[in-house]
């Protein structure tokens, strides 16, 4: 027993085989522009890459160490300023701020009313 041929069958396959030369035809219009083309403002990263001087990549790694040292110097004098100061200087301090407790205490007390 065989299937009766189906005349909606040939049709549909007509017509894709139509339509695919179109899908064909579109999908070659997307594609990257030819190089000869100008090309209008693209995002850096899909720009093509462009090769860097030996100078220029020499430069550019100096200026970045310069950097790094420039922010190490600020951070070792960040951290200088974090430390605890010397013994003589807090010495010195702790006697003047006792001499200036004394000499508040008298000034707040009655020993001047006389």
């Amino acid at each position: 027993m065989t299937t009766p041929e189906n005349p909606g069958l040939t049709e549909v396959l007509a017509r894709t085989r139509a339509a695919s030369e179109e899908i064909a035809a579109a999908l070659d219009e997307d594609q990257e522009p030819e190089p000869e083309e100008p090309v209008g403002w693209q995002p850096i990263w899909k720009r093509p890459r462009t090769p860097k001087s030996k100078a220029r990549k020499k430069k550019e790694l100096s200026d970045q160490r310069e950097r790094l040292q420039d922010a190490g110097k600020r951070r070792l004098a960040a951290a200088q300023s974090r430390r605890p100061r010397s013994r003589q200087s807090r010495i010195g301090n702790a006697a003047a701020r006792r001499d200036a407790r004394a000499l508040s205490r008298v000034r707040h007390s009655n020993a001047w009313q006389g």
